[in-house]
């Protein structure tokens, strides 16, 4: 029997959806306009997001409800290891740490693996349908805003295994409703996905003030530098 999980998801979660979207970084990408550090910021931080996740969903890969949407041609790490090594070379894992938001949102996903598994699914749907369905004009916004060339640095939005994303996305909703779930249940994953975009957002605010600062410095070495040519 469905339960149309799904859309109660997509329709639970418009609100979240659109203040994350809403979020300066977020808004400031969107627009063109991406710091590189930063950016490279937030590829370290999905890093050690994606790692929780992923970790977690193979160890509970055989419970009758996060079976239903386990997917590993989803999985993100390996591809972020490859941009990690782009941004910071081959030694990035002894340059990158997980920020504060960060360990908040990983502590989270440790914590539901071990005594609600069947919540992943949303940060599971939150992430992997985010990614799918804008990956592809992030990573053209990505290159030309940092000129890139080719897929350095954007293998995080290439999904190899998945041939057609519009497909793919058609099965897992079916995959969704079709989980072994009751409406109290659904009702906890969708409060799940809600608490899944704020922690997004946090992570994503982290690095608006972090990019406002290199904004600042940049402004402020500008105006130095026209001052001492009018002197």
């Amino acid at each position: 029997m469905s339960t149309n999980l799904a859309q109660q998801l997509r329709e639970g979660t418009t609100k979240s959806h659109s203040m994350a979207e809403n979020v300066s970084f977020v808004k400031s990408f969107l627009g063109g306009v991406v710091d590189k550090k930063s950016y490279r910021r937030l590829i370290a931080n999905l890093f050690f997001v994606y790692t929780a996740l992923e970790e977690e969903i193979e160890k509970n890969k055989t419970h009758f409800v996060v079976q239903s949407i386990y997917f590993p041609e989803l999985n993100r790490t390996s591809s972020l290891k490859q941009d990690l090594e782009y941004y910071y070379g081959s030694n990035w894992a002894e340059q990158v740490c997980a920020s504060s938001a960060t360990k908040i949102y990983v502590d989270r996903i440790r914590n539901i693996s071990s005594n609600q598994p069947e919540l992943l699914i949303a940060h599971a749907y939150t992430r992997y349908m985010g990614d799918l369905s804008g990956g592809q004009i992030l990573k053209r916004i990505a290159q030309t805003a940092m000129n890139l060339s080719s897929n350095d640095g954007t293998a995080f939005y290439n999904f190899q295994n998945i041939k057609d994303d519009k497909k793919f996305k058609m099965i897992y909703r079916h995959a969704l409703d079709n989980v072994p779930i009751d409406q109290m249940q659904i009702e906890e994953i969708i409060a799940e996905a809600n608490i899944a975009f704020n922690l997004n957002m946090k992570v994503f605010q982290e690095l608006n003030s972090n990019f406002i600062k290199i904004m600042g410095m940049l402004l402020f070495s500008t105006i130095t530098s026209l001052r001492k040519k009018i002197i």
